[in-house]
């Protein structure tokens, strides 16, 4: 019997996949307990337009990424720090800093996890640095260092 599950189950599968189950388990255990439904016309129908759903969302944020990593390939973000004595920083420049710089300059959010920094920016210069904006798709960027004011 074809059924639709909706929860995790551990000998089977996800939630939301549409599965094969011996007519007994599903009479007896699956349904009563509403972990599935019977993948009836209508069930049917509600799992392919759910499908198409999250199809089309991830059509979409790939095509949003690719938009994003046109816009920020290359580019030079210039940022001011702080230093004591002989150059160094106090402190370091992090990837939340370099994710509000980019947010600043060209409104994308991006999450701070995703901006990987080749080393630790403790003094000036300029160092490169990796946006991941979605799976398989990333930006490389240069980060520029300049003493404050």
């Amino acid at each position: 019997m074809k059924v639709i599950l909706l929860q995790d189950v551990k000998s089977l599968g996800k939630k939301g996949e549409l599965v094969e189950a011996s007519d007994g388990y599903a009479r007896n255990y699956l349904l009563p307990r509403k972990i599935a439904k019977e993948a009836n016309a209508q069930a049917m129908n509600e799992y392919k337009n759910a499908e198409n759903s999250k199809n089309y969302k991830i059509a979409t944020e790939k095509a949003q990424a690719e938009v994003y990593k046109k816009q920020l390939e290359g580019k030079v973000f210039e940022m001011t720090a702080k230093a004591g004595q002989g150059g160094r920083l106090f402190g370091s420049v992090t990837s939340k800093q370099v994710a509000e710089e980019i947010k600043k300059q060209y409104n994308i959010v991006v999450d701070k996890r995703k901006v990987m920094l080749e080393s630790d920016i403790k003094e000036f210069g300029t160092y490169k640095a990796e946006v991941k904006l979605y799976t398989g798709i990333s930006a490389k960027i240069d980060v520029k260092v300049s003493e404050a004011k």
